[in-house]
């Protein structure tokens, strides 16, 4: 396991940034009526100004390749980058019901952190699970988001780090 992993494998999850909470309800329902699928990305709270240690959910990382249709949403995982911060994956169900399937339980093995968004796709309409399918709660923070430009923001001596951390 690199440096990387463990930082954000071993940090809590303190919640979910408003504003991308608000961007998956707009982007399951602006794909409604097929299912709607990306990758949850953290940012360490200190950076976005809390005094916690832990990471706050603030993005999301749609897969280049994402097939979906009104009962699925498949992911090549060969598109799926190695990112060090992803906490898990999002995904709508237009049906409504916020409750996994067995083939979302299937995909929950990565990461640790799981949404169901349902239609109607309002505020209230969605749910967290943890790796085993298991309701969680995730606290929604009212944080300011990092620019855009902060979202490759590694340097070549860290990929170095983690690169020889694989020998």
């Amino acid at each position: 396991m690199g440096l990387f992993d463990a930082l954000f494998r071993s940090s809590e999850i303190l919640g979910i940034a408003e504003e991308t909470l608000e961007f998956a309800l707009e982007s399951s329902e602006a794909s409604h009526p097929d299912e709607y699928m990306g990758m949850l990305r953290g940012t360490e709270a200190s950076r976005l100004g809390l005094d916690r240690d832990g990471l706050v959910i603030t993005d999301v990382l749609v897969i280049p390749g994402t097939e979906a249709n009104s009962v699925s949403a498949t992911v090549k995982t060969s598109q799926i980058p190695n990112d060090v911060k992803s906490l898990g994956s999002v995904h709508s169900h237009p049906n409504g019901v916020l409750r996994p399937s067995d083939a979302d339980l299937e995909t929950f093995t990565r990461g640790s952190v799981h949404v169901i968004i349902g239609a109607p796709y309002g505020r209230n309409d969605w749910q967290a699970f943890d790796s085993e399918g298991k309701p969680t709660t995730l606290n929604v923070l009212d944080v300011e988001l990092p620019d855009a430009e902060d979202f490759f923001d590694f340097t070549q001596a860290d990929i170095d780090a983690e690169l020889r951390g694989w020998d």
